[in-house]
């Protein structure tokens, strides 16, 4: 089987329709898809009927940001009950965040570049959750920059007189919100250097204490060096170890079934998960 656990739509940052991202994915081989927009499900509905409709299995996930140490981390949810009123106060709270946050940079970028709240929206789709992948849209549409990469990379990186910090909750938190939702967390891309410094050892041991069920190491900002600490880490923890493309569509190069999680790993997690595959 070809099970592609992390991937976006256009209700986050993905350029893709929940259905269409769907209909991609069956195209590319898969049998089976997560689709893990940040923070919100609002794209679990429109993707399970196209999953109906191209004969593909759907696991239904989110990917919520949080804290640990000073630092940003991504944790997939997996198969959690999205009406649980404990994880959805605190998305909720993240996604507010988010937006304010984005409107602050915006203000900062306008003063100097030629950009507007507005040109920003006119990068999203209905319901999107505006974040910086929207700003860095707005600024390749303005011809300030080539590409989204270019972007994160200078006027939107993290330290730069333009960015802004967003309310993110602590990493064990989470974990334990996202358990108590039925849901089955996993460690998004904990080894990418691109994104800061990997997740440490003891990091990962405090999230597993609180619950963890597994990390993602096959992906494609995980370094060897790094997929191989995670893979012992892994092993000497239990946890699951999940492989994603990480697709956003047209926004990164990310393509998908680029990397795997296997079979029984799948089944692991359907086992712990209190919803169903689609």
């Amino acid at each position: 089987m070809r099970i592609d656990l992390h991937t976006h739509s256009t209700v986050s940052d993905g350029t893709d329709s929940p259905a269409a991202l769907v209909e991609l994915a069956a195209a590319a081989g898969l049998d089976v898809v997560g689709l893990t927009d940040h923070d919100s499900t609002l794209g679990w509905d429109e993707a399970a009927a196209s999953a109906q409709r191209m004969g593909i299995a759907l696991v239904r996930g989110v990917e919520l940001s949080a804290r640990m140490a000073g630092r940003s981390v991504h944790i997939l949810s997996y198969l959690h009950d999205r009406s649980d009123p404990g994880l959805n106060a605190e998305s909720a709270q993240v996604r507010d965040s988010r937006v304010t946050r984005a409107e602050r940079m915006v203000q900062r970028l306008a003063a100097d570049y030629p950009i507007d709240w507005q040109a920003v929206v006119a990068q999203t789709a209905p319901g999107t959750t505006i974040g910086r992948p929207h700003i860095a849209d707005a600024l390749v549409a303005a011809g300030v920059s080539p590409n989204r990469s270019a972007a994160f990379a200078s006027l939107l990186a993290p330290g730069g007189p333009y960015y802004v910090r967003h309310y993110a909750t602590p990493a064990a938190q989470m974990v334990r919100l996202i358990r108590n939702a039925g849901g089955v967390p996993v460690l998004a891309h904990p080894g990418a250097k691109s994104r800061g410094n990997p997740v440490d050892d003891d990091d990962i041991v405090h999230m597993c204490e609180a619950g963890l069920a597994g990390l993602e190491v096959r992906h494609r900002d995980n370094p060897p060096e790094e997929r191989a600490r995670l893979e012992r880490l892994a092993e000497r923890l239990n946890l699951l170890v999940t492989g994603s493309s990480d697709y956003h569509g047209t926004g990164k190069p990310n393509r998908l079934g680029e990397n795997l999680t296997d079979a029984p790993t799948l089944n692991a997690i359907l086992a712990q998960g209190a919803a169903p595959l689609v």
